[in-house]
């Protein structure tokens, strides 16, 4: 296990460079990293009630930097909702601050991302869903946002790594995505001894994240990418195939919370290099009765069953990795096309029953019907169509009914049989 830790952080470092401080015990390191984007920040962060010790090291690394608090606001709820990123656009406005400092999860990273663009470039949320809008909105005006700069809390969405801010809008029950390089956070930290904190349900459902992101970008990344891709993905994979439980077992072994940790970041270089497809896509419309990390890790053994004629390469490689923690039956890789993509989502639900994990969705309390038919039609909203274009098994929102209707019943009942291969000629 030493040697693939090692191997994470040389690709963490390959991905990041000096822009990123990670490990454990680096928290002081928070002031001279963001030190540079100016003297006045405002911190977005939660830790104050949550974790005062921590809270502690942040503002006084800060300090010793020279970088005064210009203001400070509670980060997000979990899957950002709209509401909490307006209230963060206004106290950006009112502290004038040279850069923002967001402190927290994936949620309140999020959220300050979204939070700025708002700010310093102006208009509403459907400006921005989709892929680039935000790059479009600064060519367009000649404006500039002032730098966001990510210490994330908690091993799962690698928010601090990526392009990506999620928003949800809690009256529709309905998560969409802002996708920009603009928004990457040009420099973070990581501290991974912070999730030590993490209760047993948020480890798991960061750890089924990150899962999800290698899977789902290894899934469909196309031949140009496909040796890095996998490469990033199994030792993602493996480390939180190999330390979940202990983590779960042992909350405060940092053995564990670093290998968790790293998995994370692992699973942020995958989301950089690829893209993530089925299984996100169907959560976002999950948001009201499942946490992410939940939604996708029900959700992408369906998938896998769907792809499986397009990723017989992938299903081996998964296969082998399975089969070394007791998830599949010896002789698995040997199978080949759909039987082979049937045996390794049987092991993915494996590990998910090992964790106390639901494996379909008639389990999950509150599930109905509607859920399906608003995943749906989701499905086939432009501002999610990167989604469907990142499917080894790519579809148009014209198939999404026929195809993707037999998914979701099968991911309803449990019953891999429903799911539709994809008829030859048919795109």
């Amino acid at each position: 296990m030493k040697e693939l830790k090692n191997h994470a952080r040389e690709l963490i470092d390959e991905f990041k460079g000096s822009d990123y401080v990670y490990g454990l015990g680096c928290l002081d390191r928070i002031g001279e990293l963001a030190a540079p984007f100016g003297s006045r920040v405002l911190l977005i962060t939660s830790l104050d009630r949550r974790d005062p010790e921590s809270y502690t090291t942040i503002v006084n690394s800060l300090n010793r930097a020279g970088v005064e608090i210009a203001g400070q606001t509670a980060s997000a709820r979990p899957n950002t909702p709209r509401e909490d990123v307006l209230r963060m656009r206004q106290a950006v406005k009112d502290g004038g601050p040279g850069f923002v400092l967001a402190a927290s999860g994936g949620s309140g990273i999020d959220a300050a991302k979204a939070a700025v663009v708002l700010a310093d470039l102006g208009g509403d949320f459907d400006d921005y869903f989709g892929t680039g809008q935000v790059t479009e909105r600064i060519r367009a005006t000649g404006n500039t946002m002032r730098p966001c700069i990510g210490l994330q809390t908690a091993s799962g969405s690698s928010a601090h790594l990526t392009k990506y801010s999620n928003i949800t809008d809690l009256a529709a029950h309905q998560k969409k995505l802002i996708v920009d390089d603009a928004i990457i956070p040009p420099r973070c930290l990581f501290d991974y001894s912070l999730t030590a904190s993490m209760s047993p349900d948020f480890t798991l459902d960061g750890a089924f994240d990150g899962l999800s992101h290698c899977l789902e970008v290894y899934y469909g990344a196309p031949p140009e990418i496909i040796d890095l891709a996998e490469d990033i993905a199994l030792s993602g994979m493996e480390l939180t195939l190999a330390y979940l439980e202990r983590s779960l077992i042992d909350p405060g072994a940092l053995e564990a919370r670093e290998a968790l940790g790293l998995a994370a970041d692992l699973g942020g270089y995958a989301v950089m290099v690829g893209g993530t497809n089925g299984g996100h896509l169907t959560s976002f419309s999950l948001v009201d009765i499942l946490s992410h990390g939940r939604a996708c890790a029900i959700m992408n053994p369906y998938y896998t069953v769907f792809f499986a004629p397009a990723i017989q390469r992938h299903l081996k490689k998964l296969a082998a990795l399975l089969l070394r923690y007791d998830l599949i039956a010896q002789g698995a890789a040997a199978l080949s096309g759909r039987e082979l993509g049937e045996a390794v989502a049987r092991g993915l639900m494996a590990f998910s029953r090992r964790v106390g994990y639901p494996t379909h969705l008639k389990q999950v309390p509150g599930m109905t019907e509607a859920h399906l038919a608003r995943a749906l039609e989701a499905a086939k909203d432009p501002q999610l169509d990167m989604k469907l274009k990142n499917m080894p098994v790519p579809l148009s929102a014209a198939l999404v009914d026929e195809y993707m209707g037999p998914i979701l019943e099968a991911a309803h009942t449990g019953d891999l049989s429903r799911i539709r291969a994809m008829t030859s000629g048919t795109s």
